[in-house]
Formats: C-alpha cells, structure tokens, sequence
C-alpha cells in the first residue's frame, strides 16, 4: 500500500499581501521622506507623475494613519475575499483607489498631495455594506454593535470632518464600492 501525504501550500492571501506592500512603502518613506511627494497625489503633477494614481494607495502619513487604514482594511478585505474571491477584492481596492483619486482630482485642492489607502478601504467597506448591510459590527468606543451600512456611512461623516483628510477619495472609494456591491449580489441572483 502507497501513502502519500499532501499539505497545502502556504500562501499569502490578497489582503495579507496588500498590507505588507503598505508597510514597505511606509518603511521606505521613513527613510527617505522625499518617497512621499514622489509617490503621492497632487492633481497639479498628475501630468508628469501619472503613476502618482496609484502609488498613493501605498503610502500613509504615519504610523497611525497606516494602522489605522491596514487594521481597517484586515477586517472588511477579509470578508469581502470571503465573500467574492481574492480577483474581485482586488479589483475593489485598486479600482475604488482610482476612484477616489479621481474625485480627489475632481474636487480636491490641486497643489495638496494625497497619500492613504482609504479610498480603497472605503471602497471594501463599500462593498461590504451593499453585500452585507445588515451585519453588525463592533465600533471602538461605542459600547453596542452597530449595523455594518451605520458603521461604514458614520465613519466617512465622522472622518470627513477631521483636518487634512481627503474626503474626497474616501467618498469616490465609497461610491464605487457600494456599485461593486451591488454588482456583486444581483449577479449571484441571476446565477
């Protein structure tokens, strides 16, 4: 009789790959600051920094600012991977990014670089809320569980109003990621 033994191969998911990606540009702009206005937004350089619409996804401001996007990010990117596979999260983020960089580029100051991932983020929240609207989750500090759409629409409102925030991104990732959402559920009920 013949035995073989089989593992799984060890393999780094989407979200476990995106946030380590964010920690190296981090890292990398902690030693070399300059990282940031290279690889940051500012809609007046668009033209001779087109990469810039992306890049800025992976760059943060600080410590907190990448804590908070990434642990953000761990939460609602795992259960969208969960829900719609590892290919459409990924589209979720880089696309709901774009998008939010381009409402910043469309309403925003056009000589003030934007960095963070929370377009994206918000983007999976998004996608999150429309998938899963009444799903309920905890939100520090409040003492309750809250239904995930008040959660998710609370903390855009919320962090809008905070100084130096790109609402903009964050309210184009949001709109594409409750269209995605939305995409997602109506084509499982015509399959």
């Amino acid at each position: 009789m013949r035995y073989r033994r089989t593992y799984p191969g060890f393999t780094l998911g989407a979200v476990a790959v995106l946030i380590a990606v964010n920690v190296i540009f981090y890292l990398a702009t902690v030693v070399d600051s300059d990282l940031i206005r290279q690889l940051g937004l500012q809609p007046a350089s668009l033209s001779e920094r087109p990469w810039t619409i992306v890049t800025n996804l992976f760059i943060h401001g600080g410590l907190w600012h990448l804590l908070a996007n990434m642990v953000t990010f761990y939460f609602f990117g795992s259960y969208v991977a969960a829900l719609v596979g590892e290919g459409r999260l990924l589209l979720v983020y880089f696309l709901g990014g774009i998008m939010g960089n381009a409402f910043y580029i469309l309403l925003g100051d056009p000589l003030v670089t934007a960095i963070g991932a929370s377009g994206a983020v918000f983007a999976c929240g998004g996608a999150l809320t429309a998938m899963r609207p009444k799903l309920r989750v905890m939100v520090f500090p409040i003492p309750a569980p809250l239904p995930l759409w008040a959660a998710v629409l609370g903390g855009f409102v919320v962090i809008s109003f905070f100084p130096n925030v790109a609402w903009e991104a964050h309210l184009g990732g949001l709109a594409f990621g409750l269209a995605a959402g939305y995409f997602f559920i109506s084509g499982r009920r015509r399959s």
